[in-house]
């Protein structure tokens, strides 16, 4: 197909605003169908048409090699990168046919997801022999709980709060740094290391 950029919709597909996990469990059950007919060893270029014939299939909504420019201050600049998949306008599925994923490819669907503002990502490589090690589900924005001062690393303690400091610098844990740390966060305390810088 030569329109890679326009979206591709099966007859009578509907995009539907169902959870992240039911969209990427059937995208991950597409891929491991495709992985299935064809296995390991070929391009990245044949497991993405495959992929998109079966996603099409099922109905399941996708546009093909997004362009996704980068935001630099006040200016969007269009510097070549593109997405191979954007499913449904919420699931970005990158497609690796490589020996090993690297941290490199994590951090690649990270910056696709920061800029796009999608919050899930699918890191697919079909080199493998079971497709299950060679996928990776990310999520962008996560919400869990925020730390409190109870379990903080204590040079995260705001100054002016009340802290053991004795107890504090004693731990056994906390590097010399760390000590100086705890210690100016008391106005007018002493430092006990004086060779440390402040």
């Amino acid at each position: 197909m030569t329109t890679k950029s326009r979206t591709e919709i099966a007859e009578g597909a509907e995009i539907t605003q169902s959870g992240g996990n039911a969209l990427t469990e059937r995208i991950i059950g597409a891929a491991i169908e495709v992985h299935r007919h064809l296995g390991p060893g070929l391009l990245e270029s044949a497991y993405e048409e495959c992929l998109c014939y079966k996603l099409s299939r099922m109905g399941i909504a996708f546009k093909r090699q997004v362009p996704l420019p980068i935001r630099y201050k006040e200016i969007l600049l269009d510097c070549g990168h593109k997405m191979d998949l954007l499913v449904a306008d919420s699931v970005i599925v990158e497609i690796k046919a490589i020996e090993s994923l690297m941290p490199v490819h994590t951090a690649q669907i990270l910056t696709y997801l920061k800029s796009s503002g999608c919050a899930i990502g699918l890191l697919i490589n079909f080199n493998v022999p079971v497709l299950t090690k060679g996928l990776k589900r990310i999520v962008n924005h996560y919400e869990g709980p925020k730390p409190n001062a109870s379990n903080s690393a204590p040079s995260a303690l705001e100054p002016g709060e009340d802290v053991d400091v004795p107890s504090l610098c004693s731990t056994p844990r906390l590097s010399p740094r760390l000590r100086v740390s705890a210690v100016n966060l008391r106005p007018g305390a002493v430092n006990p290391d004086p060779g440390a810088k402040p």
